[in-house]
């Protein structure tokens, strides 16, 4: 049987490369992508996995407005529902001074046209988790967010993408790329391709990547830590964040809690590793037991840090390089972008598909973070 020529790489194997392979798979196109490391070796399989409309900025609303739908239909698009479930996502106002700066984001939403997030008092507030500390004052809510379960969305896009043909090549780091006439040639490895499209979805990598082509863009590097516990009886449902504190507080079906907020490690790109700073780690284990004191016995069995990047405006990259045709970026997405997940993978299927998406994302072009020299 003759092998299958490739048109299209993707690099980086994460989540938003596997969405991104698999809507170009189902488009047509033939697709390979390279990864350095493993499958959702880094930013993927160490997010949260938050499924969150909810404080998003208001750039990011359509798109994430949009995702949550096709979260809502998750079975249909990777045949699996991911473990996801829709309890909602709560930011909680502790004290009576933290209630106007929920009202501000609340009012801010509907002069927007958006009326996802909803403002509730405290009576509702301990209807939806009654484990909350009684010190609290009310929420802001968005009732169709929730989170999903990470492994099983990585395996569930990964499954997927196979079945549509795309061809994952582990252990394979891109290490030039190189244009020749209007296609790029690719060495990964013992690998070579020369094809006319290129997707870089390289997370941490990617600003490497972007300058192999021709595209200088700042980026930096996020190690957010995590906290697991030992499993506990069914304590909420709701994910869980404060005013004022860096908390993401739920628990899994398996009944573990799972604690973050975008509390810091440290990262280093070239060794591929990740360092867990126990001093900051500690401010998301009072947070979490000041809000839910039932749980300050709990043991806790393992953290981590992820690795991940991050734009100096905390917006993702998503759209066409501005100086290498074919090529185009989809990274940068800063901490929150598993929710964009399904929705970041259809836009990029748009734009080299059919050369256009009718998605807003203007305020996701490269160029808006890439300095330009004045006229002398």
């Amino acid at each position: 049987m003759s092998r299958v020529i490739p048109d299209t790489v993707v690099i980086g194997g994460g989540l938003h490369g596997l969405s991104a392979a698999l809507h170009l798979a189902r488009a047509g196109r033939r697709v390979v992508i390279l990864e350095r490391s493993w499958v959702g070796r880094h930013a993927s399989g160490a997010t949260a996995a938050g499924v969150r409309t909810l404080g998003r900025d208001l750039a990011e609303v359509p798109i994430s407005l949009e995702s949550m739908d096709m979260w809502h239909r998750i079975e249909t698009i990777v045949g699996d529902n991911c473990g996801f479930h829709s309890y909602g996502q709560i930011r909680v106002a502790e004290f009576a001074e933290h209630l106007p700066i929920l009202e501000k984001r609340a009012s801010l939403i509907r002069q927007h046209g958006y009326s996802h997030e909803e403002i509730i008092d405290r009576s509702e507030l301990m209807r939806l988790v009654p484990a909350l500390s009684p010190h609290c004052v009310g929420a802001l809510v968005a009732r169709r967010d929730g989170a999903a379960d990470p492994h099983r969305t990585l395996r569930a896009f990964r499954r997927s993408c196979e079945a549509s043909g795309v061809v994952i090549h582990e252990g394979c780091g891109v290490t030039s790329i190189e244009q020749r006439g209007s296609d790029w040639h690719i060495r990964a490895g013992d690998k070579d391709y020369t094809v006319p499209v290129v997707v870089n979805a390289a997370g941490a990598w990617a600003a490497r990547l972007a300058a192999m082509v021709g595209d200088v863009i700042p980026l930096g590097l996020k190690a957010s830590m995590m906290i697991v516990t030992e499993r506990l009886a069914p304590l909420l449902n709701p994910v869980v964040g404060v005013v004022g504190r860096s908390l993401s507080f739920k628990q899994s079906d398996q009944g573990t809690l799972v604690i973050g907020g975008g509390l810091q490690g440290s990262a280093d790109i070239d060794t591929l590793k990740s360092t867990v700073n126990f001093v900051e780690l500690a401010k998301g284990a009072r947070a979490a037991t000041d809000l839910f004191p039932s749980v300050r016995d709990v043991r806790i069995t393992r953290t981590w840090a992820g690795m991940e990047a991050k734009t100096k405006d905390l917006l993702p990259v998503i759209g066409p390089s501005p100086n290498a045709p074919g090529v185009f970026h989809a990274f940068g997405f800063s901490g929150h972008g598993f929710q964009l997940v399904p929705v970041v993978g259809s836009i990029i299927a748009d734009l080299v598909v059919r050369g256009k998406t009718e998605r807003p994302i203007a305020p996701f072009s490269a160029e808006r973070l890439m300095s330009t020299r004045a006229a002398a």
